[in-house]
């Protein structure tokens, strides 16, 4: 038997003499005999592999920072060095001013003469109509350039000012209402349908529902802006009957705010039933 050293100990079961000695006449090629042998390598690989892996995870940041510190653009440094202005030339006295701009064109104008309170009958011209050539009154009486362009200064001429459209309100004191009441409004949106009569799609599919419309009652009482809030589904046709019998509706009694007529944002369904 070899002899006994710190790793070849008898109590040690990967103790090179002591798996000669118990797989003397045992297969060696594979199995405990080789994993007891190689366990040694296996061991201090994993630890090489450890020590490797733990020196590169606390090496990360400061192979970062020297990445970073390279990558970095190189900046010039400042020149603090004072700079000296040179005066300016001095002024030569002998050479002459430049000259000054020209004058404004010179405008033909009248003198405003006061005038003098008097009993006696005075006869004078009438003054004359304010125009582009007409001369403007100043102290003195000029002849003025006749070449000189009259500037008028923009948007000093008449103007048109459109009226402000109010936004119509939805809640008024007086609301607007159909003539007749409700009862007539039911009535003739009743007459005006079947004038012109149901879609013939939605009638046939027995289709039938409400349609929602909003719009507005003008200050004279018409009717604008009409539009539908929500349809029937599936009858398209229920909509523009709808609407075609809101435009054609006559005129409303107009509503009222603090006794104003206002424009006044109404809603209205119309109820569509197939028999």
């Amino acid at each position: 038997m070899p002899e006994e050293t710190l790793f070849n100990q008898w109590t040690n079961v990967v103790a090179q003499g002591r798996n000669d000695l118990v797989f003397e006449y045992k297969h060696k090629d594979y199995g405990a005999y080789q994993i007891r042998r190689s366990y040694n390598r296996t061991i201090f690989i994993a630890l090489v592999i450890s020590a490797a892996s733990f020196f590169l995870a606390v090496s990360i940041p400061a192979i970062i920072d020297w990445i970073n510190s390279h990558n970095q653009e190189v900046v010039a440094p400042v020149d603090n060095t004072p700079v000296t202005l040179t005066p300016p030339p001095p002024i030569d006295p002998k050479e002459p001013p430049p000259p000054p701009p020209p004058p404004p064109p010179q405008l033909a104008t009248v003198k405003f003469t006061p005038p003098v309170v008097t009993d006696k009958e005075v006869d004078e011209e009438p003054p004359p109509l304010q125009t582009e050539t007409t001369p403007q009154i100043s102290t003195e009486t000029n002849a003025g350039d006749p070449n000189a362009e009259v500037v008028i200064p923009e948007n000093t001429g008449p103007a048109v000012v459109e009226e402000a459209v109010e936004a119509p309100l939805v809640i008024v004191e007086q609301m607007p209402e159909f003539a007749g009441g409700e009862a007539a409004r039911a009535q003739w949106i009743k007459k005006e349908i079947d004038k012109r009569g149901y879609p013939q799609m939605e009638k046939e599919a027995g289709i039938q529902g409400t349609v929602y419309l909003t719009f507005v009652v003008e200050k004279d009482g018409s009717i604008t802006d009409v539009k539908v809030l929500r349809g029937v589904s599936g009858g398209p046709g229920y909509d523009k009957l709808a609407l075609a019998v809101a435009k054609a509706m006559p005129p409303w009694q107009v509503g009222k705010q603090n006794g104003r007529a206002v424009r006044v944002q109404f809603n209205m369904p119309i109820k569509f039933s197939v028999q």
